[in-house]
């Protein structure tokens, strides 16, 4: 899985020098202006953002072709009771061979990254075995590769029209299902989105 202690150090390093226009724990919502099929209609929660970059989490994209019982066997997890299974999204086309579990903050380790009060990140397998034995987070989305940003990219896209932002809701990630969760987001924004389409002009 990776512990990507290099992400979270990024992310974990904001916390004195926050920036004021900071996405971090904000979701981002595609336009179809965004240009890139790898993120059309994807809804992104921002794990860090700062003047370095971007880090975030497609939390509406299911992955095919491995399981949950598959994948603890690949990293050679052992349980001692029947398997959970819960579903693998695609976390984002970087590094897809990393894993991230994003969830509620019931269930906190030493290597958790808290992004906001009721949403947290964690990338080790310890909390992939205790998911598998039927404990940790009450909510949680397993994922595989993220999404990033360099310095400023991701303030050029939104200013390309290419993203809107919203505020982070624990309902919308973790327990609607995923064809639903861009079209509620863009509903509670406010936006028809029969009135959107792929030539939109920059507002």
């Amino acid at each position: 899985m990776g512990s990507s202690e290099g992400l979270m150090r990024m992310a974990s390093s904001q916390g004195e020098e926050h920036q004021s226009l900071s996405l971090e724990g904000q979701l981002l919502l595609a336009m179809p202006t965004i240009g890139d099929p790898r993120f059309e209609r994807s809804v992104i929660f921002i794990c860090s953002h700062s003047p370095e970059g971007a880090m975030g989490l497609i939390v509406n994209r299911p992955f095919e072709g491995l399981t949950f019982r598959e994948l603890l066997e690949q990293l050679e997890i052992e349980v001692s009771e029947p398997v959970v299974d819960i579903p693998i999204q695609v976390g984002g086309p970087v590094e897809t061979g990393r894993g991230f579990v994003l969830h509620s903050t019931d269930f906190i380790q030493d290597t958790s990254l808290v992004v906001t009060e009721r949403i947290a990140l964690t990338a080790t397998v310890d909390i992939l075995k205790a998911i598998a034995e039927g404990g940790g987070p009450r909510h949680r989305l397993l994922l595989l590769g993220y999404a990033g940003w360099a310095p400023g990219q991701l303030e050029a896209e939104i200013q390309a029209n290419g993203w809107l932002t919203a505020p982070a809701d624990e309902s919308l990630i973790f327990e609607t299902p995923l064809p639903d969760i861009w079209p509620r987001a863009m509903r509670m924004l406010g936006v028809d989105i029969s009135m959107l389409s792929g030539s939109m002009g920059h507002a």
